[in-house]
């Protein structure tokens, strides 16, 4: 199948440093891109030094090390480069609207070059698979009970319609693997075990709501969010008082306050 083009398009994919689109640096690019005239595609890929730290996290996701980045060269030296390789082209890719390129954006703006977005067209194929597929509980129940939600929004008509759909998902995953993004199988994830759907469904990391805490490869307990992210909860704030009381007295869950008060006091205790 041909796209129908009245613009050159480049598909793209960004790896990074992490998930912040203003801190983060990009390591990975690749581009593919569809002319208008009908000319063969034309892939770019750059292996690019960041010139600071990979968090773990990311590094989890796509496998990219320091090492392979030592010998590298920066956004500045290949800028140029990729500015004139995408020129007017529309962008496309996935979950690229929120990430790839407002990250990409930033880069160039750091080396005075401005990627224009007013006349160019965005293409987020992430946003068609949400849209056309939707997740919510009225689509779940037609394809996992095929039946209809006619009250929806009525508390007791959710909860019965939430029931049946959980009924559906056992009896259509009963015996069937999954294959995870990293191309591992888990083998039979979904069965009536409580304990096991609670595993499968929540992210053990995490261990507030809000998601502002969460442990570490370690076992310990690091920020999730702002200036001490990824650094251990207990010691930062047992030595950043001011710190710690901000987080006491704003807008933070009552859990993560608890959590909070409960990590400094014992760490505190264990110096003593």
């Amino acid at each position: 199948m041909s796209f129908n083009l009245d613009r050159d398009l480049c598909f793209f994919d960004i790896e990074a440093t992490g998930l912040n689109v203003i801190r983060d640096r990009i390591v990975q690019i690749a581009i593919v891109k569809y002319f208008k005239n009908g000319n063969e595609p034309e892939e770019l890929v750059m292996l690019i030094n960041p010139g600071i730290p990979i968090s773990e996290e990311a590094m989890k996701v796509h496998g990219i090390t320091p090492k392979d980045l030592r010998n590298k060269p920066t956004f500045q030296q290949v800028a140029q480069k990729l500015f004139d390789f995408i020129g007017k082209a529309d962008l496309a890719g996935y979950n690229s609207n929120r990430f790839d390129i407002p990250l990409l954006m930033e880069e160039f703006a750091r080396v005075g070059l401005e990627l224009d977005m007013n006349r160019r067209r965005c293409l987020d194929i992430q946003r068609i698979f949400y849209k056309m597929e939707p997740r919510t509980l009225r689509a779940a129940l037609r394809f996992y009970c095929d039946k209809e939600l006619t009250d929806a929004h009525d508390a007791l008509a959710d909860v019965k319609a939430t029931v049946d759909v959980f009924k559906g998902q056992l009896k259509r995953y009963e015996g069937v693997n999954l294959i995870d993004e990293d191309g591992n199988v888990i083998e039979s994830p979904i069965k009536n075990d409580m304990q096991q759907i609670h595993e499968f469904t929540n992210d053990l990391k995490t261990i507030d709501a809000t998601q502002r805490l969460k442990y570490n490869s370690e076992g310990i307990v690091i920020f999730n969010f702002g200036k001490y992210v990824g650094q251990p909860v207990a010691e930062i704030l047992s030595k950043d008082k001011q710190y710690y009381h901000w987080i006491l007295n704003k807008e933070f869950s009552f859990q993560v306050k608890q959590i909070v008060k409960k990590l400094v006091k014992e760490y505190e205790q264990s110096k003593q």
